[in-house]
């Protein structure tokens, strides 16, 4: 019998106070979403849906993409992405073949960039096609053999992804491949979407997470497939009321970070919900989100969020459509619509 708590009590009802960890690694819990909720929308880019069983396709797509160009299990690909599908993409295929996921932040500085890429011995770099100029300055210091660049409009539905490179030039830059330099977009294509074995292992190294080097250089986090598993099961378990495959959640969090990573990447694959996918958590993009989507799950930090509690019915339209706001307004903003 389970040792009883004092924090127990303040436990919200139907929590569990202990879990039975299923053995299950985050890649085979999006083959099983893609089988059980094929057509549920798994990412929401700016309106174009991707479906699960179109993103384990994709997966396995990249999945055979990268072994192809080498990478092994056990080896480290470095994906340095905002919120975009190429992350999600890249991060489940590197599970996939049993490979190692490295989170690096887009905007660090050449020196930081080049510091972590060496430090957990990245063989392949996944990244926006804007930081190839930076990625270029430091090539010669990393150990880094091949560079595969994204544009922020690969996924964009028609006609924004037309548009994009002309309406938002600051924003594009076009991939001039070479030996060192290829194109996630026309690298997919060449490679079949059916399904590949899956060399992700309970006991084996699955993400490096760097952490903010606040007392100092960062640090990689080594995180194995079972800690990656485990610990969303833990908050699956933390909010009881969101069910699978009904829920839609705003990707705010940044997913190279660890809040993003876990609670809104790898949560929302284990319980085949959707991401609606936040490149700049801005307020207005929020704004935009709530009204447009009416997500049931909104994360966010207080002073993110700071703008849209500030239009009433705004405010009560969140609080009607959303089951959970993580971390939440402060207490007295949720008052007035708690009856």
């Amino acid at each position: 019998m389970a040792e009883d708590r004092i924090w127990y009590a303040s436990y919200a009802p139907g929590v569990p106070t202990r879990l039975d960890y299923e053995k299950t690694t985050l890649s085979a819990a999006l083959t099983r979403s893609a089988e059980t909720f094929p057509n549920r929308s798994a990412l929401n880019y700016m309106g174009r849906k991707i479906s699960y069983a179109e993103l384990n396709g994709l997966v396995n797509a990249f999945a055979r993409t990268l072994a192809d160009l080498g990478v092994h299990p056990g080896d480290k690909a470095a994906v340095c992405l905002p919120n975009i599908p190429e992350a999600v993409i890249a991060n489940y295929a590197i599970f996939r073949i049993g490979a190692v996921t490295v989170q690096n932040n887009p905007l660090y500085t050449e020196r930081e960039l080049a510091y972590q890429l060496n430090d957990s011995d990245a063989k392949i770099l996944i990244t926006l096609s804007l930081l190839l100029p930076r990625i270029k300055k430091i090539w010669g210091q990393i150990r880094s053999e091949k560079v595969i660049a994204c544009n922020l409009n690969n996924y964009l539905p028609v006609p924004l992804k037309q548009m994009f490179p002309w309406v938002r030039r600051c924003m594009y830059r076009r991939i001039r491949e070479s030996a060192d330099v290829l194109s996630f977009s026309k690298l997919l294509p060449r490679y079949p979407d059916t399904a590949v074995e899956d060399q992700s292992r309970w006991e084996n190294l699955g993400a490096l997470l760097y952490t903010g080097g606040t007392t100092g250089k960062s640090k990689g986090l080594m995180l194995t497939h079972a800690n990656l598993s485990s610990n969303v099961q833990q908050f699956a378990a933390w909010f009881p009321d969101l069910k699978k495959g009904e829920e839609s959640l705003v990707g705010n969090f940044p997913i190279f970070h660890s809040a993003g990573f876990t609670a809104i990447q790898n949560y929302c694959i284990w319980q085949a919900n959707e991401i609606i996918l936040v490149p700049r958590p801005e307020p207005r993009n929020n704004i935009r989100i709530l009204k447009k989507y009416r997500p049931t799950f909104l994360p966010g930090e207080p002073p993110s969020l700071w703008a849209c509690w500030q239009i009433p019915t705004l405010l009560k339209s969140i609080f009607q459509a959303s089951k959970v706001s993580f971390p939440g307004p402060p207490r007295w903003l949720r008052t007035p619509f708690d009856a």
